[in-house]
């Protein structure tokens, strides 16, 4: 499938430009590292803020901000499943039982691994598997980003989605930077006409977590519109399955890791259905909304209507992607994200945590904020230097790295430095203040009742 039934391009943009794409995979994965280090700055940057802020804050008030990040809620499940394998319940006081089936093994496999070969604990394989997982989270947002708008709105990707309002969930030893990773790298394998590495990234997913659902959806329904398509275009259905051979593979391999976890958990228990149980005992079955519907019902009015609001801000955003005409896979797959969040029974306070893997929702807003220039450009003539740079693999322009205004004096405007400044002032004004907000929140937060 070519990159041409799948990548967007905004209008005006740049006609792609050839550049000679280093050759063997050590290179090309050092020039695309090279091309995102801006991106990856930014986003460490905003979580080191994080990190700070949380470190100040719990010494401010006695607590131990180690324990808040890898020894709490979630994270206490993944490291008795990494010690001790399956096997542990809790029974609540309404009857309920909370089984270590629900949590899928490969962080805690991860963890495992790690502490057995360093001195790190499992609380502390955790946190580098987080972190570590965090940064790959980062370089395949953006370079998803940059493969569909340019390198500048790869960088602003990656940076609102470290800037999310849920974002320390990111440096906690959970699950969710991990799976953004998979499933980042497997959409942008997707984007790229690589269905077998895709599909292996989406085996790795749904062995870590159940939302893995979205990516197996995304991968099939595109591999089922290029079939549609090019069969109405008059393919023989044997040439044609040949021809799409490797996409049939990867979308073949795709559920195999989350089909598989399901399966055993199914042997385990001795029932075909074992795992949605296990799932319901926690209230993380689908209902269809109806659990959201009751919870808004049974809010004040001002709080109702504040979460209504923001309902509706996630409901734009989702027509904003679909107005964008974002690729097949990309917008199924946050569509599908966005689905799973809502219509599950469980509490309303994790949803927005559960979303948070669903990063082309920010495309939109990093579009426009990659576009936003300073006062001064607005005023005078604006001379846009512009660097062509591969990026992730990409063949396009990079857009304007750095503005410089004409001399009202006649003086020669000076030369664009070799590297150029990526964001411009405003972005980096927005990016500010939001890293802010976002480390406040999550340190009061994590010191105050935690992550849902």
């Amino acid at each position: 499938m070519s990159d041409h039934h799948l990548r967007t391009r905004m209008p005006g943009a740049p006609a792609p430009a050839a550049a000679p794409a280093p050759r063997g995979p050590g290179p090309r994965t050092a020039a695309a590292l090279r091309a995102a280090a801006p991106a990856l700055a930014v986003y460490a940057a905003v979580r080191a803020l994080g990190l700070l802020v949380l470190w100040l804050a719990a010494h401010a008030s006695g607590k131990d901000p180690v324990v808040r990040l890898s020894g709490r809620w979630d994270s206490v499940w993944y490291q008795r499943i990494a010690e001790n394998g399956y096997g542990h319940a809790v029974t609540l006081p309404d009857g309920a039982l909370h089984s270590d089936l629900a949590f899928f093994p490969l962080l805690p496999a991860l963890e495992r691994g790690i502490s057995e070969v360093t001195p790190l604990t499992l609380g502390g394989a955790g946190l580098l598997v987080a972190w570590t997982a965090g940064l790959l989270a980062a370089w395949g947002i953006y370079a998803v980003g940059a493969h569909l708008h340019g390198r500048r709105t790869g960088v602003v990707l990656a940076a609102l989605w470290g800037v999310y309002p849920t974002a320390f969930v990111q440096s906690m030893a959970y699950t969710e930077t991990l799976f953004t990773a998979l499933a980042a790298w497997a959409l942008y394998a997707v984007l790229r006409g690589r269905w077998l590495p895709a599909g292996a990234l989406c085996v790795l997913a749904g062995l870590t977590r159940p939302s893995a659902a979205a990516l197996i959806a995304a991968l099939a329904i595109t591999a089922a519109a290029t079939l549609v398509r090019e069969f109405r275009a008059g393919g023989r259905t044997g040439p044609l399955l040949r021809r799409n051979a490797r996409m049939l593979a990867g979308v073949a391999l795709a559920p195999l890791g989350w089909l598989a976890y399901v399966v055993f958990v199914a042997v385990r228990e001795g029932s075909p259905f074992a795992y949605f149980e296990v799932q319901a005992q926690w209230g993380n079955n689908i209902d269809g909304g109806r659990a959201l519907a009751a919870f808004i019902a049974g809010l004040p009015l001002p709080a109702a209507l504040g979460l209504c609001a923001a309902l509706g801000l996630l409901g734009w955003l989702v027509v904003l992607c679909v107005r964008q005409r974002q690729p097949l896979p990309v917008l199924v797959y946050t569509v599908a994200i966005v689905v799973i969040s809502l219509i599950g029974a469980g509490y309303f306070g994790s949803r927005p945590r559960l979303m948070m893997p669903a990063f082309p929702l920010l495309l939109p807003p990093a579009v426009a904020l990659a576009r936003l220039r300073g006062g001064w450009g607005a005023r005078g003539g604006v001379r846009a230097d512009r660097a062509t740079a591969t990026v992730a693999g990409s063949d396009r322009e990079a857009p304007a790295l750095l503005e410089i205004p004409e001399q009202s004096t006649g003086v020669t405007a000076p030369t664009a430095p070799a590297h150029p400044p990526v964001l411009t002032a405003p972005a980096v004004i927005v990016l500010a203040v939001l890293a802010c907000a976002s480390a406040v929140f999550g340190a009061w937060t994590l010191l105050g009742a935690g992550p849902p």
